[in-house]
């Protein structure tokens, strides 16, 4: 047992090592080295948690929570929390996962999304227990010559290394040579905040040894490596993605949430509470024993759908979608707040997958076809049978696509 007291905030850093441990290690896909981690943490000192954030795409949605997730944890363990906007970086552009050189933003662009990011991160952080960093603060400083040593450190050979550069190089795809610095630059973070454990997604792994390497020619003990998995989306499959349309967004109406949440399995519903919920992992064992035991698994469903929701919204929110939820589906009811919707059409009518995109009801046509073959839309309570069907200018009608997705859609 190990008892130690931040001097600053009064927290017990580690009343139990080894448990704390546990937790850190929840949900995490790889940590580098975790023989490295425990001996920090048995300093029983604060240490440096980095996380490097480029604010290209500010809306956050439940995947991006698992690593700040973690933060909070640290957090909540008594360390310092580094919140990393990289503005320096967000200029070059992450090539991370990409098979293209990213476009970089302007300055303005990305301290725009740096202030919508803070303001959506601090719904799980503490902002009076977080440290906001910017990395142009000694990016600036190091200069032209700074740049060209450091870009020395590395040989080409070794940042081909990285696969998506690899499969980049062998496609015939460019790669231009400022992407070569980011790695650098983001390992030179670490030399630059002096951070003991970073933490970062899979597709970071390059990135996150760079530190490593870069303190270690600095003469500094090398930061551990906590990498957090990519979330699966709503269809328990590929990775949770706007794009994919399988996202839950942590801006998502507080009823939209709920019904996404309980539209997911119940194998991925034990997942998304490992990598989202605050729960201990002693809570969530019992819940799985109730389960064995005969409890109603929808009933575990709803106990999530309620704790993330009141993470970002709130308690009355959560309750008031768990309500309405109750009304819509145990009872056939539709939502009593149904958005209205006009629309122009130049020619007299609208073809039904337009229409059902316009109305926000699906992201694409092709989505909207897809969920009329599926049986998925309705007009006024009746299933779409024909995805060729024409809505007529001075029709007003309740068009819905699946379970949650409702509005009133007058056609001028």
């Amino acid at each position: 047992m190990l008892i130690s007291i931040n001097p600053i905030t009064g927290v017990n850093l580690m009343t139990d090592v080894s448990q704390a441990l546990a937790e850190l290690k929840r949900g995490a896909e790889e940590i580098l080295l975790e023989d490295e981690l425990l001996e920090k943490l048995k300093q029983g000192k604060p240490l440096k948690i980095k996380a490097g954030f480029d604010p290209t795409a500010p809306d956050l949605h439940l995947g991006h929570t698992v690593l700040i997730n973690k933060l909070r944890q640290f957090q909540q363990l008594g360390h310092e929390v580094i919140f990393l906007i990289g503005d320096f970086t967000g200029m070059i552009g992450d090539p991370s996962g990409k098979n293209v050189t990213r476009k970089p933003l302007s300055k303005e662009d990305v301290l725009a999304n740096a202030e919508t990011y803070k303001e959506q991160v601090f719904k799980i952080l503490d902002p009076a227990k977080t440290r906001v960093e910017f990395n142009s603060t000694w990016m600036n400083n190091l200069g032209a010559a700074g740049m060209l040593k450091l870009a020395s450190r590395q040989t080409v050979a070794r940042m081909m290394e990285r696969d998506d550069f690899k499969k980049r190089y062998a496609a015939g795809q460019s790669i231009a040579i400022h992407e070569f610095m980011y790695p650098l630059v983001q390992g030179w973070d670490s030399v630059a905040l002096e951070s003991d454990v970073e933490l970062g997604g899979t597709d970071q792994k390059f990135n996150l040894l760079m530190g490593r390497e870069l303190q270690k020619s600095e003469g500094q003990r090398p930061q551990t490596v906590l990498m957090t998995p990519l979330l699966e989306g709503l269809d328990g499959v590929q990775k949770m993605s706007k794009s994919l349309g399988n996202y839950i967004g942590i801006t998502d109406a507080p009823s939209e949430m709920f019904g996404k949440i309980m539209s997911i399995s119940d194998d991925l519903m034990w997942r998304y509470y490992q990598l989202l919920s605050f729960k201990t992992l002693e809570v969530i064992e019992g819940y799985k024993q109730d389960v064995e035991n005969g409890a109603n698994p929808r009933d575990i469903k709803i106990a999530l759908a309620k704790e993330l929701i009141e993470r970002f919204h709130d308690k009355d929110s959560a309750e008031a979608a768990h309500q309405e939820f109750i009304n819509r589906f145990q009872k056939g009811a539709m939502p009593e707040d149904i958005p209205e919707v006009e629309l122009q059409t130049e020619e007299g009518e609208l073809a039904i997958a337009n229409l059902l995109k316009d109305a926000g009801l699906a992201s694409s046509t092709s989505e909207a076809m897809r969920m009329i073959k599926q049986g998925a839309a309705k007009i006024d309570g009746e299933k779409i049978a024909d995805n060729k069907l024409k809505i007529s200018a001075g029709t007003t009608a309740i068009f819905q696509v699946g379970k949650r997705k409702f509005a009133r859609v007058t056609v001028k």
